[in-house]
């Protein structure tokens, strides 16, 4: 089986942890490059793998990821508990049978959290 793992652009190492390590709560799996070189890590939470990368020409900033999970609710809940100033994202509920929360990086990406509604 084959696996997708999507690659943000990032442009700064200190927001891109305070947001996704921090705030999401995403590990660091491990990480290359730093202080004369653009970084490359790879961030994960509960089965979930994204690739962060500070290289030019890796990805453009402003993509879209959708991330399907199991109790966005309660996910929901604790972000907004954790009073990140930067964003109070809401929860949707979407036309294709969905529960959704959107969070936009500091670098323009968006992350669409989504769980499905019952039949």
């Amino acid at each position: 089986m084959a696996h997708l793992i999507p690659v943000l652009r990032i442009f700064d190492e200190a927001k891109a942890r305070e947001f996704y390590l921090d705030w999401l709560e995403f590990q660091l799996d491990w990480q290359h490059g730093g202080e004369d070189t653009p970084s490359y890590w790879q961030v994960s939470r509960e089965g979930v793998l994204l690739h962060l990368s500070a290289h030019h020409g890796d990805a453009s900033p402003g993509a879209k990821v959708l991330i399907e999970c199991e109790g966005l609710e309660a996910y929901h809940r604790h972000l907004l508990e954790k009073r990140y100033k930067y964003n109070r994202p809401g929860l949707e509920t979407e036309e294709w049978r969905a529960k959704s929360v959107t969070v936009h990086d500091p670098f323009g990406n968006r992350l669409v959290f989504f769980e499905r509604l019952g039949s």
